[in-house]
């Protein structure tokens, strides 16, 4: 007779983990702050239990490269790159026709994010896209990924100013991070809008044709023709005065929403093992897997949208 399984495990192996599992988290309860606020100090070691968390936001320097401060920020930011290239060899190292798991992963993935692009832009713009689209997505989801990993927010070293700092530190936390990303998106934006239409792109920044008109047809001695362009002609140029101010404000806003969102996640996570240590923060680490994946998505999503509105928007407005 078969031995019954349950998730793809053993029941008596299941039933051990959900044990241990509640073991744990009895143990952490009774030795974190809700814990000793309830029954008090039980005399359990003191190293059971976590220090009280601090969080920074500015990052803080590990060390000096060239005369150059390196923020912990920016050796989370290394790993990830690393970690991208070293995967993407390996992937690619030996390519089969018959893949393996992870070739299969990987060709899943990509083959996802090029026909999301594909379907947004269309065919001949989503392959242009695809490869700034990825390297976005990519970066920003594994950089909230390792973030997770135990060491990023543990190890301490002493910086040569004798400053007692963490040695790595999640890039995405760091708000120069997500403010280079932004404006990286902006620039591709306007590079392929640019490159797309030429100097007619700028046309929704500086709509003064209309403006122009006007004043020659008063000069014409058309004064109502021309009085009535003329308000016109303002009204083109305040809207393209907003155009520009909504360019603008995307860099802030892709700015804060990711710094926003992964910052908090780090503190919750922090909060979370403070309060209950070991077992507790289980279950929101699930949930920061699932944020880090929907962040990177909205920002090459959104990337990929305005790279799209870029170069159709000159045909969509003359039609």
């Amino acid at each position: 007779m078969a031995k019954r399984r349950i998730l793809g495990m053993p029941r008596f192996l299941l039933v051990g983990l959900l044990c241990l599992f509640v073991l744990l988290f009895v143990f952490g309860f009774l030795v974190g702050p809700l814990g000793r606020s309830m029954f008090g100090d039980l005399g359990l070691p003191a190293w059971l239990s976590l220090p009280n968390p601090e969080f920074h936001l500015p990052a803080a320097t590990a060390f000096h490269l060239f005369g150059f401060p390196v923020a912990n920020s920016i050796i989370g930011a290394w790993i990830t790159m690393f970690v991208l290239i070293c995967l993407s060899y390996i992937i690619t190292r030996r390519m089969k026709i018959v893949p393996g798991r992870l070739q299969s992963a990987f060709e899943a993935l990509l083959g996802w994010l090029y026909d999301f692009c594909r379907k947004v832009a269309g065919e001949e713009n989503g392959r242009r896209f695809f490869p700034i689209v990825t390297t976005i997505f990519l970066f920003v989801a594994f950089n909230a990924w390792l973030s997770l990993i135990p060491g990023f927010g543990s190890i301490f070293i002493t910086n040569a100013e004798g400053e007692h700092v963490h040695l790595f530190r999640g890039a995405n936390t760091d708000i120069n991070m997500p403010l280079a990303l932004a404006l990286i998106s902006f620039v591709f934006v306007e590079y392929f809008g640019l490159k797309s239409l030429g100097l007619r792109y700028l046309g929704k920044f500086f709509n003064v044709r209309q403006l122009f008109k006007s004043i020659r047809q008063m000069v014409k001695g058309q004064l109502k023709a021309g009085l009535g362009g003329l308000f016109t002609g303002f009204i083109h140029i305040f809207v393209g005065f907003l155009e520009t101010l909504s360019e603008l404000v995307r860099v802030v806003s892709f700015t804060f929403r990711l710094f926003g969102n992964m910052t908090a996640g780090e503190i919750l996570l922090l909060i979370a093992a403070f309060l209950i240590p070991w077992v507790f923060a289980l279950p929101f680490y699930g949930l920061e897997l699932l944020v880090g994946f929907v962040q990177a998505l909205i920002f090459g999503g959104l990337t990929l949208v305005f790279l799209t509105l870029a170069v159709t928007h000159h045909g969509e407005e003359s039609a």
